[in-house]
């Protein structure tokens, strides 16, 4: 199983289509076995070509913080399971999504809603705000 998180300054990305990069895990045996890098393509994250991107490197999860319903749409159309609301450090938030002690917030941005400055929860480890 492979887990992407959008990613910046090794902390989920609180704007999907807007992070430096996206983290690949690979996940096998509950247990995380390698870690790449994908590029973030510049521009809106749901119109870009990442959700391919991602589905042809074997992704089939994102964990990441605000993202809004058009790219939620764009992910599962490639088969890309979404869990919303996640903040913190990267390689945390992943173990702690392998031992099942995360939940989807159920809560999408709004189309291009943004929230500069506030980083609540940066330092948390909580995908259910």
């Amino acid at each position: 199983m492979k887990i992407a998180v959008p990613t910046r300054h090794g902390h989920v990305d609180e704007h999907f289509g807007h992070c430096e990069f996206y983290t690949v895990y690979t996940i096998e045996n509950g247990k995380v076995t390698a870690k790449e890098t994908l590029g973030s393509p510049q521009g809106c994250g749901c119109k870009s070509n990442i959700a391919l991107d991602l589905q042809q490197m074997g992704v089939e999860i994102m964990l990441a913080g605000g993202i809004g319903s058009g790219a939620i749409n764009v992910l599962a159309a490639h088969g890309i399971q979404v869990v919303r609301g996640c903040s913190g450090n990267t390689d945390e938030v992943v173990d702690l999504y392998i031992n099942g002690e995360l939940a989807d917030s159920g809560e999408s941005c709004s189309h291009h809603e943004h929230h500069h400055g506030s980083h609540h929860g940066e330092h948390g480890h909580s995908c259910n705000h």
